[in-house]
């Protein structure tokens, strides 16, 4: 083989394998917007805190009506989870009630599609008397508590959990408010939780759950925009999506080829 020859071919196989080692970058859906939150601080504060940590290709997605009620017309494409691989809820309509309009979301989480709760997601269709999006959740909410700056604590089995990888047992929220959770559904796990200030029960606020064939992981902080600014949670969340794409190492890094500084070639 000729010497310049076996340089290109060489050149060729380092170029082709280097495509190969580095995976597209993962694609998440954010989906926020209806009452009570600053929606667009807040999408921006996580997508470039998130965009800091590992590779993911953004869609935002906000409605804009501010009340308590919507019907978010992306869901009506029975294949509106094809094109992701991860969704992160952030929207907040607690009177949407039809059953039939929550189950065109779930179906699509139960089938595979890996997901994240926020905050007012869990107070979300709070008005159906079905209970499809309260289990897909792992957590079944109906009120919160006063806003308060509230100390988390990981639960001592999962202080080895990758999301829990770098949080800071004692870590105090800014001002928030606490999620009182009537039932949590088989299948989920808590993570870390707070007190409550007026009985000194325990809530779950950070967990996993498994929800048919997807992960979830959720949080029921992210009321303020205080929130979103302080740099543990932002971490936290990031590395809930991660895990639940099953992009996040067990050192709680994203898994190799995922990180923010390995760029395709």
């Amino acid at each position: 083989m000729r010497p310049i020859f076996a340089a290109l071919l060489a050149i060729a196989l380092f170029t082709a394998s280097s495509h190969a080692a580095t995976p597209e970058p993962i694609r998440a859906l954010l989906i926020t917007g209806g009452c009570c939150h600053d929606y667009k601080y807040q999408s921006e504060q996580l997508v470039n805190a998130s965009k800091k940590v590992a590779r993911i290709e953004w869609t935002v997605m906000q409605d804009p009506r501010t009340g308590t009620k919507g019907e978010i017309d992306l869901y009506n494409d029975p294949h509106w989870g094809d094109k992701f691989d991860v969704v992160v809820h952030n929207e907040c309509f607690a009177d949407t009630k039809d059953p039939a309009y929550i189950r065109k979301i779930t179906a699509v989480h139960k089938a595979g599609l890996p997901a994240v709760v926020i905050h007012c997601a869990m107070h979300t269709y709070r008005a159906a008397e079905v209970d499809d999006w309260r289990e897909f959740l792992g957590v079944s909410s109906f009120h919160h508590e006063n806003q308060s700056n509230y100390p988390v604590h990981i639960v001592p089995e999962q202080k080895n959990h990758p999301i829990m990888k770098g949080f800071p047992d004692g870590w105090m929220t800014p001002k928030d408010e606490l999620y009182i959770l009537k039932k949590v559904w088989p299948g989920t796990t808590a993570l870390a939780t707070s007190k409550s200030e007026h009985s000194g029960d325990s809530q779950p606020v950070f967990w996993v759950h498994e929800y048919g064939k997807a992960r979830v992981f959720g949080t029921t902080f992210g009321h303020s925009n205080e929130t979103f600014a302080d740099p543990v949670y932002l971490a936290t969340v990031t590395r809930g999506l991660l895990w639940a794409c099953d992009k996040l190492g067990d050192d709680g890094k994203p898994k190799t080829g995922y990180g923010a500084d390995e760029v395709t070639k």
